[in-house]
């Protein structure tokens, strides 16, 4: 901590229509009236928050706002039954860091609603270690396997592949037997070692897929988890085996993408949405028990970069330009 009753943390606000943000000295009153007092931990980086630091698809919905979408740490002071002084806890998603103050600050105040507690069997650094994009991935993964896309099927292809979302599904997925594809940019293929050393059979990589695809092309995948979205979405649902489902929890390519209805009533193929931000508790918590065991550890050590809190100020800029791959973690009191 800064001083005795201060705390850092980053705050962003608007500025003749420009996002400004700087990392300001705060006290335990600058802090919304919310019923936990958290001392935090970890934190995470992701898309959303390279969108919001840049001013695009209005991510920041309140100013000032303290970003940061996830994190994990300390219950200090509680006016909830459900928690208590000294309990671990994870926060993913609820619109916190967009229109509630979020997790790039030592000390957070947050809706008891809003928490989680932390797994057995796991701390907070291997928590933000997964952060949203783990458990993203984990979701993803259980929407598959529901289905009825299992390891003897056939390929599972994973788009976006050098994310965070990406790799944590690549990991997942490859620890659970399937035999796992990875898809990336071409100007990303210098990810494909990183990418087979936590799981991957292949990657791939091509100019097909920024084209538009036929309503039915070849069979090549039992499932899909897709973070792009776009004509990649598009091209994925052509390709899709008989009964074969994509997960779309992304759009780092666009909102937007073309298809006709042959690959669902000719091959019964499923396109099925996974939302990490309003999920309910039930299934976060049953996505983060399993976390624990799914997500080995030797993988999580490759995917991840820790980084301070000033640090991010750049990093959001670099994840946006595609120049971030694999995670990175906050240590908010670094």
């Amino acid at each position: 901590m800064a001083g005795e009753n201060t705390f850092r943390a980053i705050v962003v606000d608007q500025v003749d229509g420009k996002i400004v943000a700087e990392i300001k000295q705060l006290t335990v009153d600058d802090l919304p009236p919310e019923d936990v007092l958290i001392k935090v931990d970890y934190s995470t980086v992701n898309f959303k928050e390279g969108l919001g630091f840049a001013g695009r698809n209005k991510i920041f919905r309140k100013f000032p706002m303290v970003p940061g979408l996830d994190l994990a740490g300390t219950v200090v002071e509680s006016a909830s039954p459900d928690f208590k002084p000294g309990d671990q806890v994870i926060l993913n998603g609820w619109s916190v860091g967009e229109r509630y103050w979020g997790g790039y600050s030592q000390m957070a105040r947050i809706k008891s609603n809003f928490l989680i507690p932390l797994p057995k069997g796991m701390d907070t650094k291997k928590a933000m270690q997964i952060g949203t994009a783990g458990y993203t991935a984990m979701l993803c993964v259980m929407t598959l396997e529901e289905a009825g896309v299992t390891p003897d099927k056939g390929p599972v292809i994973v788009t976006g592949a050098a994310g965070g979302v990406g790799s944590n599904a690549v990991a997942i997925l490859a620890n659970l037997g399937y035999h796992v594809v990875a898809l990336t940019k071409p100007d990303q293929e210098h990810t494909h070692g990183f990418l087979k050393e936590i799981g991957a059979k292949e990657c791939i990589s091509g100019p097909e897929w920024s084209e538009e695809p036929s309503p039915l092309e070849h069979q090549r995948w039992a499932g899909a988890v897709d973070t792009v979205g776009s004509v990649v979405l598009s091209r994925l649902l052509s390709e899709m085996n008989y009964g074969g489902c994509v997960a779309a929890c992304g759009l780092a390519g666009g909102h937007n993408f073309k298809t006709t209805v042959m690959p669902f009533i000719l091959r019964g193929v499923s396109l099925r949405g996974v939302d990490s931000v309003w999920c309910p508790n039930p299934r976060r918590i049953a996505a983060w028990d399993r976390l624990v065991t799914d997500m080995p550890d030797s993988s999580l050590e490759r995917i991840n970069k820790l980084i301070s809190l000033e640090e991010v100020l750049h990093y959001v800029k670099e994840i946006l330009e595609g120049r971030v791959y694999g995670h990175l973690v906050v240590d908010v009191n670094k």
